[in-house]
């Protein structure tokens, strides 16, 4: 085919017995592209392009794939970029076998998720209580000083509706149903880092994907990714939010069907603003 591969993975399918594969290539224009779709339709049986990172011209001639309905956020469950239950060799608990089989314990739970299921509850160890306890307790004490006016109005509602205690970890339904009748957002389960792409294309339908497992205990105070404890300290409370909620609705909106240049200042703009 001519054309310089620079990525493939391959991760069994909802389909029994079938595997999905997610190439990234180079190509030179949208012709070769096309020729390549063409070639691999006739030996598989669906190819689906995400994004081809045009530009111009051409970039208005392709629109990348984008979820017209709530129930399609379903196809993110196994797109996760990274982490979940995989941990990179500089990991806090890379080494530690008992939390690495407890976080392939909560992904599997969270990747039978479907839209209109009761998000899954989970059943935190001590060891996990005390960590979010180390967090929401050091964190708390910097809100009144650090915390945006917005936040610090919606913080007490989480504890007083949602259980934020140092002693409970909140559980996503519980929280999911609060900001729904709040400002109409929702929660759902993810097992790892989205793409940019889907994680803003979900914020269109009023949905925030959070992670339900937590860092490791040997380092509270860090995280190299999200976790339960950067989702429901960090970004929940604010979709609590009616502006903030709507300008983010806006931002996902914005993402749908964007060019992969567009998509990039989308996410600039969101996540750095």
């Amino acid at each position: 085919m001519n054309i310089n591969l620079s990525g493939i993975e391959s991760r069994p399918s909802r389909s029994k017995g079938d595997y999905d594969f997610f190439i990234d290539f180079a190509a030179r224009d949208e012709t070769q592209v096309r020729e390549v779709v063409k070639d691999l339709r006739g030996k598989v049986k669906e190819v689906k392009v995400v994004g081809t990172g045009a530009s111009g011209a051409a970039a208005l001639q392709f629109v990348p794939w984008f979820p017209r309905k709530i129930a399609d956020l379903d196809s993110f469950n196994d797109k996760v970029l990274s982490f979940g239950e995989e941990l990179d060799a500089n990991h806090p608990g890379f080494q530690d076998k008992e939390y690495r089989k407890r976080r392939m314990e909560i992904t599997e739970i969270g990747k039978s998720y479907r839209h209109g299921d009761r998000l899954p509850r989970i059943k935190y160890t001590p060891t996990e209580v005390k960590t979010w306890g180390t967090v929401l307790e050091k964190l708390t004490g910097f809100y009144k000083t650090h915390a945006c006016r917005e936040h610090q109005y919606v913080f007490p509602l989480l504890v007083q509706n949602c259980g934020f205690r140092p002693d409970n970890i909140p559980q996503l339904e519980d929280i999911s149903q609060f900001l729904h009748d709040c400002t109409g957002w929702t929660l759902r389960p993810v097992t790892g880092l989205l793409s940019p792409r889907d994680f803003l294309n979900a914020l269109a339908f009023r949905v925030f994907h959070s992670t339900q497992y937590i860092r490791h205990h040997s380092q509270p105070l860090y995280t190299p990714e999200p976790d339960v404890c950067h989702e429901l300290l960090g970004h929940v409370p604010l979709f609590a939010d009616p502006d903030f909620a709507d300008f983010s609705q806006e931002i996902g909106l914005a993402s749908l069907g964007a060019s992969d240049e567009a998509l990039n200042k989308l996410a600039t703009i969101y996540w750095y603003t």
